[in-house]
């Protein structure tokens, strides 16, 4: 059987570590492949076409989510919420969209203690922060600020809370210390865009999520830990989605997600001694 990562750039993605880690220590390395290619959104339907029976699913990154979710004959109430899916699962010749990194946020911060906010600020205005924005509202917050450069091309952000059932109230990025009596700063910018703000939000004394995972840690992070505030990386986002993503392809009842942690932080590690 064979699963893969699509995407552009793609090239440094973790997910072929995590999913093959999965796959030796379920034992199934001899018969199941993970791969990686390069594709945009106009060769999406091209490379589904292509998927014969020996296709299990596809993990899908940026630009691809929303295509993915178009393209899906059936898809769950995270996509639907979110707008988009990271996950394609072929079963019987349909294909089934799954959005995991709704999942992977929850998980990530249930497991360092911070899985029960009220409030929040949600740095970015993209797919991401419109996954961060449902499982927010899964984990029973209750009001939202979403920051944006420019808070009109976050309106999605917005759509997406009133799906999941929170109203998610729109702001300048500019004005983020304005917005930052809240429980949780879930930051879901590129590297380096949030770093301006680094001091002010680990003043603030709320947790931290990044969802940057190399490098790591980020200027965020590092800020808010050394003032000794609970911090989320964006790894066991991408750990606990993974491992979402292997249950769904292969039907296992639960993913080996120690083995899949040990294998991408050994990875993580490499990476970084590369950089040095």
């Amino acid at each position: 059987m064979r699963a893969a990562v699509l995407g552009s750039p793609v090239e440094h993605s973790l997910s072929p570590v995590l999913h093959g880690a999965a796959y030796e220590a379920l034992g199934i390395a001899g018969e199941w492949s993970y791969g990686r290619y390069e594709c945009r959104e106009d060769g999406l339907l091209p490379f589904l076409r292509g998927c014969g029976p020996e296709w299990a699913g596809l993990s899908l990154t940026m630009p691809l989510k929303k295509a993915a979710l178009e393209a899906a004959d059936t898809a769950d109430d995270a996509s639907h919420e979110v707008g988009a899916s990271n996950t394609l699962v072929f079963r019987e010749g349909r294909r089934l969209a799954y959005n995991t990194d709704v999942y992977g946020i929850g998980e990530a911060l249930r497991e360092a203690g911070a899985g029960a906010p009220r409030t929040a600020a949600v740095l970015g205005g993209g797919a991401t922060a419109a996954s961060a924005v449902a499982a927010l509202r899964r984990l029973g917050a209750v009001e939202v600020t979403v920051l944006a450069r420019d808070p009109a091309r976050a309106e999605g952000v917005r759509a997406a809370g009133e799906r999941a059932g929170i109203a998610v109230e729109l702001a300048p990025l500019a004005d983020l210390k304005r917005h930052l009596d809240v429980d949780l700063v879930a930051g879901t910018l590129p590297s380096g865009a949030a770093d301006p703000w680094a001091d002010a939000v680990a003043a603030s004394g709320a947790a931290v999520f990044d969802v940057v995972y190399s490098p790591w840690p980020t200027a965020l992070g590092r800020a808010a830990a050394e003032a000794g505030r609970t911090v989320v990386g964006g790894f066991a986002m991408l750990l606990h989605q993974a491992a979402a993503q292997v249950e769904l392809m292969t039907g296992v009842e639960r993913a080996p997600v120690e083995r899949m942690r040990r294998a991408g932080e050994a990875e993580l590690a490499r990476r970084a001694a590369e950089r040095e």
